[in-house]
């Protein structure tokens, strides 16, 4: 498949997007329809998709339109590209750049990538030095972070491992089981260390949380915003402990079995209101529906279909999920909140109301992961109940 070819398919998909469609739906229909592009020039349209929509705004000025075509002119101006390759109009390439599509420098607000009502909620809850920062990390692809799985190999071993399988790692500071994917990410489910649930993908940010978090031994610990369970898992590397998860939409749990048993983890999976029959625990997390504002490297299309009405209705269910969590921990249990936000709105103050309301809940530890060079954002606060 032609560079320029690439340019035209991720400009169909960028308009499909706009126009409304979910990116991963788009980017499968191009995949369906283009099945004699391989693989690679799969994984290069994605990444201008993702590029593209991180910087919307920004790349919209350079490009000169608020459509696909404009975002893929701004993105390949922005980042050097030789606009006569990318844009040769040959076969079924990107049409040559015509003299009316010169674009402009974006405007400081254009600059920062993210609707202008969002920009006031991070300054809120980020200053606005911390803001910028976080605004800048946001328009930039997120690092591939794996986590060792403490309870089936060393980290030595998980390293020595995937570089026999040509993926290269090393490990950071983050956390002491973080490892930073340098080469041959898309191998990584086909290692022996994947395979064999010696690591798994996770967000060091994530990995830190769960470290900071002390599981008494023999606890009954239950996930209540389980998810795909990979926070149950990163607890359960860690300590010997009863374990149970749930989730509304119980689907979403489809694949946490196989990952447990894969990890050498036994995870009880609680479905719907028989969670009631199983408490109370020691530990109740809540790692709760949120913004998702501190990952918005990986899904960046969220950040343009947040809006001010949907982030209070995330507040609301939020703290609802909070009050059906109390009941569940015993007397001097743990009840753990966690988001991926950087919004006060999401954490904080989120927490501080729960506070106000339950006068014999007491905040243990509160920790913000801002948005880093090796970690998504991320918030976590302990209370004992």
């Amino acid at each position: 498949m032609r560079p320029s070819a690439r340019v035209q398919a991720a400009i169909d998909i960028l308009d499909q997007i706009l126009a409304g469609k979910a990116a991963a739906q788009a980017l499968t229909g191009c995949a369906r329809r283009s099945r004699f592009a391989g693989s690679k020039a799969r994984a290069v349209i994605r990444d201008y998709v993702f590029q593209a929509m991180r910087c919307k705004r920004s790349y919209m000025a350079l490009g000169g339109a608020e459509t696909g075509r404009g975002m893929m002119i701004g993105q390949a101006r922005d980042q050097g590209f030789d606009l006569e390759t990318l844009f040769d109009g040959q076969g079924y390439g990107a049409k040559p750049i015509a003299r009316h599509e010169t674009g402009c420098a974006p405007s400081k607000e254009e600059a920062r990538d993210l609707p202008d009502w969002l920009w006031k909620e991070f300054v809120a809850s980020l200053g606005e030095t911390g803001a910028q920062q976080a605004a800048e990390r946001l328009r930039t692809r997120a690092p591939i972070i794996c986590r060792g799985n403490l309870r089936s190999a060393t980290v030595k071993e998980v390293l020595a491992n995937l570089s026999a399988a040509e993926v290269l790692a090393e490990q950071i500071d983050a956390s002491d089981t973080a490892l930073l994917v340098t080469e041959g990410e898309r191998k990584l489910a086909q290692t022996e260390a994947y395979k064999q649930g010696w690591i798994e993908l996770q967000d060091a940010s994530s990995q830190a949380a769960m470290a900071e978090i002390t599981i008494p031994m023999g606890a009954r610990v239950l996930d209540y915003c389980a998810g795909g369970g990979g926070k149950t898992l990163a607890l359960a590397a860690r300590a010997d402990a009863q374990w149970f998860a749930h989730d509304i939409a119980s689907e979403r749990m489809i694949d946490l079995p196989e990952r447990a048993k894969r990890a050498g983890v036994n995870v009880n999976l609680l479905q719907g209101d028989i969670v009631l029959e199983h408490g109370p625990f020691d530990v109740v997390l809540c790692d709760v529906p949120c913004s998702g504002s501190g990952t918005w490297r990986r899904t960046p299309e969220a950040k343009w279909r947040l809006t001010s009405k949907r982030l209070a209705a995330l507040g609301r269910m939020q703290a609802e999920i909070l009050e059906k969590a109390l009941p569940l921990v015993r007397a001097g249990g743990q009840l753990i909140y966690a988001t991926c936000s950087v919004l006060k709105s999401e954490n904080q103050e989120q927490v501080a109301g729960f506070l106000s309301r339950h006068g014999g809940v007491t905040c243990v530890t509160e920790h913000v992961w801002p948005i880093s060079g090796h970690g998504d954002g991320f918030y976590l606060s302990v209370m004992k109940v």
